[in-house]
């Protein structure tokens, strides 16, 4: 090792300039990182594929500006230096650093860090008088020199940069290394990959353009970090995460306030932020800093319905009480992330260009101020969606700087449409890749998988002693849970179990397909397809525990005393199962009611073993719904919580295809199997977090903020209910109390409100919060976890491998793999915790999508599939909030319109707009107009018409129009079964399935979806959907998020059957 001294250059967070000497140690031994390496280098951890044609090492400057190129997973064998990577965190920043990091990390991307400062032979200290520039490119050519001379030549080395210069100097320097440019070096060595070379023309032109902006400033400068840091502990200034109101994108965001050492008694809420100044340059989803404003500058949120992006003026009535009001002087964190644009019409084009060629774009995200971008393929790019990215956003400009990533397709087509959805919540979903689908274990005709004599041996086996059986939605391919119940020898105790798919034993730690899963986190269901979390031969096949076959299991299971069910005793144990029954719902809730039904596993048999087998089965399911009574009564006396929802089902034809979509009836056996879910996830998170108290992952739901119950406790009281919200408890016994009954709907609408009260319930390690935070609080356990869907969730695979690792400690051995420490564990839950919030919203707007898509070819004026039953569920100052359960939706209704206009009744009922005034009270609304006063209150039944109101740059939307202040009559009566939905998703898929055709016969696009699309339940194509509201799954949402009525829309989950 030989020491030496390494000066920097840097600036400090003030703009000065500093000199800075540090020792700087190099040695010989240096890893190398290469499948090809002689030398024998102590490669530990990912090695560079010898069978590529060559090595690439890209300049400082190529990685700071042009990662996302190196970021294609064609792009295989990169060599990234440690001085491209100091350049990045030096220049970049955290985020971009750590983004580096991780593509480093990631097994499935064929690229490595190579430490040429530490390396005696490559270390190139800086020159007198040399450029950092010049010093840092210097240095990764003698980074590849050094790498090719150690590989003996085995392999040439192609370096790219983008300093003609450098290429200049370099390039005929040594034969087996190559100095060219980027451009160069795709046009030679990927002429093919077509989006690689349209990504470096776009980051080339906004780096271009980066040097012509304006010099007269537009914002105030952001303070240093270090008056922030200082600022943030003294309590003057206050960090959080901007929230944007979509309503009022250019007037109204808030920051909510995260982990504050504030003592200022004023801050119990948010701080709003108004007008893009105060802003100061923040977009949604940045951490910002902020200063409040005084006082008398302190302005209410806006609680007046908004049309558009145009503000109104605001009086007295439309504002909330004023609350706390700041500015931002300060961003710590940009979140930016894809965008997708469209470009605005060719006459705004031409007049924005002149000169330039750098258009303004409208993200389809309300959210996000326009971005500049620069290209010549504006008049090409008219209606389309575009994905961009954000490089900047100066001082001096009005507007962030981007760039473009690629073309999505034509606005308004189904699959562009889907994928804006996707991509705008973060959802990256490719087809598995080959390697994947390697690692996985083979079941076919010719050679089919059966159990390994080893495994057999080492699991418990209850294929001859247990009655297993599964209860699922029908049609479902996953079966992911399986339930047991049987009476012990002497009668005096009962056997529950439940039988978890044994995802571990086939997902190894640290594969490829479990770094897949850990990606996505989660399966995600839209309204015409889903995106498993794992590969089709697993999810649908030897992990889903179908009947009549063997499958490996995770197991529960509990003796409880016969008569009081109390648990004597419990067991945790890898086992052998074999399902005998697939039973869905609706079946087993005939079987319960006593209904003469046929079992598909029964029908070949004599009628005398059937009707014994039918017997049995009969009863595990009444000693199962015994039980599942029990639990549920024992978490009610705890608090626990019963919110409404709105749930639906698929109805799938024999090739599983959706066929309609129907509201689903509530049954008891619904709850039986979400109690026996609830039951296990609390019995394994006790486990886990006994035996791991600093690293087992829980899922804890807090207890909402009392501020956001307002509006439910309010709207009880003008029906004559009092709702106390001091505990779960107290909330679940007063909405049991809240029933109307001339109109059920009011109950449900008031437990619709309560659900969106709720915070979100988040998945955490134990290490990262005190004891008393584990509580759930909608299901009132005081642990709970996800034990029982690891075919679509990547926390409980989390948490199999814990399990596993806590029965290897109660057998004296320790863990097979080391366990994830709190930290990493905290930071995994944190990711699982994102991407359920973008399931769950990416959900909510397929459904919405396909809501518009079914109405948009409809007449409202003349088709009575557009007329509705609505009922009033929240006052604003210029309108209502409606909920229309024919088809599940939610939506606002003007009173009032742009022009001063308001609604009026005639005495038949209709309603038509007339000149007037708006009066709003606590539980109603009143216009006045020349013909006299009209009322609409909380709870009334209104008649609606909904059209789809078109939006060229944003996601269409629904809009709805009162016209009767009457209940609605259907001209059907004789369905009472609301069918909105279903016809919705029929219809749609059918249109277009046709439009579908017609571009295949017109076009030669070519196939839309490749084979493994198809093959992985990834179609374009209507696939299943019959998990889409899964009574396991609790999404309590967090009613603040969405900032203003926004919170409003959000589709409500069942609390209890979830969490």
């Amino acid at each position: 090792m030989i020491k030496t001294e390494k000066i920097l250059h840097l600036k400090s967070s003030r703009g000065r300039k500093v000199r800075v000497v540090r020792e700087h140690y190099v040695r010989e031994q240096v890893p190398c990182c290469s499948a090809l390496c002689q030398a024998d280098c102590v490669n530990d951890g990912k090695l560079l594929s010898g069978e590529v044609t060559h090595y690439v090492v890209p300049d400082a400057g190529v990685v700071v500006d042009y990662l996302e190129i190196l970021e294609f997973r064609e792009l295989q064998g990169v060599v990234f230096t440690q001085t491209a990577c100091q350049a990045v965190q030096q220049s970049k920043g955290r985020r971009q650093y750590n983004r580096l990091r991780s593509l480093l990390k990631d097994p499935r991307h064929d690229c490595v860090l190579f430490a040429n400062d530490f390396q005696e032979y490559s270390y190139c200290p800086r020159e007198k008088g040399e450029g950092q520039d010049k010093w840092q490119t210097r240095c990764v050519y003698s980074a590849a020199l050094w790498y090719y001379d150690h590989l003996a030549g085995l392999k040439p080395v192609v370096m790219i940069t983008e300093d003609q210069s450098a290429v200049a100097q370099y390039s005929s320097l040594n034969s087996g290394v190559y100095v060219v440019s980027i451009q160069d070096y795709l046009q030679n060595f990927w002429p093919e990959l077509q989006a690689a070379h349209e990504l470096y023309c776009s980051i080339s032109q906004a780096l271009q353009e980066k040097e012509n902006e304006a010099t007269e400033r537009e914002y105030a400068d952001h303070l240093p970090a270090e008056v922030l840091e200082a600022g943030i502990k003294s309590g003057r200034y206050f960090q959080g995460t901007l929230n944007v109101n979509k309503h009022r994108a250019q007037y109204e965001a808030f920051v909510r306030m995260e982990g504050s050492t504030n003592k200022n008694t004023d801050l119990n809420s948010d701080v709003l932020v108004c007008g893009s100044r105060n802003r100061n340059r923040a977009v949604h989803g940045d951490v910002v800093v902020v200063e409040l404003l005084p006082k008398s500058e302190w302005r209410g949120r806006t609680i007046a319905l908004t049309e558009g992006q145009a503000e109104e003026k605001n009086g007295e009535d439309s504002q909330s009480q004023p609350m706390p009001t700041g500015r931002v002087v300060g961003i710590l964190q940009r979140n930016w992330r894809d965008y997708v644009v469209t470009f605005p019409p060719r006459e705004e084009t031409q007049s924005q260009s002149r000169n330039s060629q750098r258009i303004l774009v409208v993200p389809w995200d309300q959210r996000i101020p326009k971005i500049r971008i620069s290209t010549q393929q504006a008049d090409a790019l008219q209606d389309q969606r575009v994905v961009v990215r954000l490089d900047s956003w100066e001082s001096t400009s009005l507007y962030p700087n981007g760039h473009s990533v690629r073309v999505l397709g034509r606005v308004g087509e189904l699959e562009t449409e889907v994928q804006t959805i996707l991509i705008e919540n973060c959802v990256h979903v490719p087809p598995f890749s080959e390697a994947q689908l390697r690692e996985m274990p083979v079941n076919s005709p010719e050679s089919p998988w059966r159990a390994d004599p080893g495994q057999v041996s080492a699991r418990r086996d209850l294929r001859a002693s247990h009655l297993v059986f599964s209860i699922d939605p029908r049609g479902c391919e996953d079966v992911d849970d399986t339930l047991s119940v049987r009476r012990l020898p002497g009668g005096k105790q009962l056997e529950l179990g439940v039988h978890i798919a044994d995802v571990t034993h086939f997902v190894d730690e640290g594969s490829l397909t479990d770094l897949e899963a850990r990606a996505r986190a989660t399966t995600y269901y839209l309204a015409d397809r889903r995106y498993d979390m794992l590969p089709a031969v697993l999810s649908a096949d030897l992990c889903s525990l179908l009947g009549g076959v063997d499958r490996y299991a995770m197991s529960v299971l509990w003796e409880l005393d016969a008569q009081t069910l109390a648990v004597n005793k419990v067991w945790y144990g890898r086992t052998l199962i074999r399902s005998s029954y697939q039973l869905h719902y609706e079946l087993a809730q005939a079987l319960l009611n006593g209904e003469e039904v046929e079992i598909p596993e029964l029908a070949r048999l004599a009628a005398e073993e059937r009707d014994g087998r039918l017997a049995q089965l009969t009863q595990a399911l009444e000693m199962l719904t015994h039980i599942a009574r029990h639990l549920r009564a024992q978490r009610d006396r705890g608090g626990a919580l019963e919110l409404e929802g709105l749930e639906v089902r698929a109805q799938l034809d024999e090739e599983g295809n959706i066929t309609a979509l129907v509201p689903r009836q509530p049954l008891e056996v619904h709850e039986t199997v979400a109690e026996c879910m609830i039951y296990a996830n609390h019995w394994v998170a006790r486990k886990i977090q006994e035996s791991f108290p600093q690293q087992a992952l829980l899922r804890h739901h807090p207890p909402p903020r009392q501020e956001f119950f307002c509006q439910l406790v309010d709207s009880a009281k003008a029906q004559g209910f009092t709702i106390d919200t001091r505990s779960n408890k107290a909330l679940a016994d007063s909405l049991d109390c809240a029933v109307d009954p001339m109109d059920p709907l009011v109950n449900r609408l008031l437990r619709i409100m309560a659900t969106q009260a709720m915070s979100n319930a988040l998945y955490s390690s134990t290490g990262a919060c005190s004891v008393d935070q584990y509580y759930h609080y909608g299901l009132a356990l005081d642990r709970y976890t996800h034990f029982t869907s690891p075919i679509r969730r990547y926390a409980d695979v989390v948490v199999h491998r814990l399990l596993t690792a806590a029965i290897s400690l109660d057998k004296g051995a320790g863990p097979s793999k080391a366990l994830a420490s709190n930290k990493e564990l905290q930071e995994m839950a944190q990711h699982i915790n994102n991407k359920n919030r973008a399931a769950q919203q990416v959900q909510k707007l397929s459904t919405e999508l396909f809501q518009c898509l079914y109405f948009k070819e409809k007449d409202p004026q003349t088709d009575q599939r557009c007329v509705a039953d609505a009922v009033i569920y929240a006052v604003r100052a210029n309108g209502l909030l409606v909920f229309v359960p024919q088809y599940g939706l939610k939506g606002a209704l003007y009173v009032r319109n742009r022009e001063g206009q308001v609604v009026t009744v005639r005495q038949d009922g209709s309603c038509e707009w007339e000149s007037g005034s708006v009066q709003r009270y606590l539980d109603h609304i009143s216009t006045t107009c020349s013909s006299g006063t009209s009322t609409f209150s909380l709870f009334d039944h209104i008649t609606v018409r909904i059209s789809v109101k078109h939006s060229r740059c944003h996601s269409d939307s629904l809009q709805l129009d009162m016209i009767s202040n009457k209940p609605h009559q259907s001209p059907e009566p004789q369905n009472p079964q609301p069918q909105g939905r279903s016809q919705l998703v029929q219809e749609v898929v059918r249109l277009a399935e046709e439009a579908s055709q017609q571009a295949q016969e017109k076009a030669t696009r070519g196939s839309q979806l490749s084979r493994e699309e198809r093959e992985f339940c990834q179609s374009k194509g209507p696939n299943l959907y019959s998990l889409l509201e899964e009574v396991r799954e609790l999404a309590l949402m967090d009613l603040s998020t969405c900032g203003g009525e926004g919170g409003l829309e959000m589709i409500a989950r069942v609390c209890t059957t979830s969490a």
